[in-house]
């Protein structure tokens, strides 16, 4: 059983920036880490995702805005988001998968407001 813990959410003005962390209990060598938001009353949206190999890929709306790495020896991925849009609040969500098995962590919320 992985344990994961997302830190880094807060309030923060629009164009501003954060990051936000995503700690395992255990290495995550080997496992695709994603990055999931839910905003009040919508469906939970794939933000971002990093490889085994470290490819990454965003959905269109924070292209540009977002990168997401990881370290494995620290167990920990890491999404880095600047010029934060009103549009981008939302609960963050860490997600570890690897064939079958899914491990997600508790959220994080992040509120882009002036």
């Amino acid at each position: 059983q992985v344990q994961l813990v997302e830190s880094g959410g807060g309030l923060v003005q629009p164009g501003g920036s954060l990051r936000l962390s995503c700690a395992a209990s255990g290495t995550i060598f080997g496992w695709t880490v994603n990055w999931y938001r839910q905003a009040p009353g919508k469906q939970r949206d794939l933000v971002a995702t990093i490889t085994t190999t470290g490819t990454t890929t965003y959905t269109n709306s924070v292209k540009g805005r977002f990168t997401l790495s990881r370290d494995n020896v620290k167990g920990t991925a890491y999404l880095q988001m600047s010029s934060l849009e009103p549009a981008d609040t939302a609960v963050y969500i860490c997600n570890l998968h690897r064939g079958p098995n899914d491990y997600w962590g508790q959220g994080t919320q992040v509120t882009v407001s002036s």
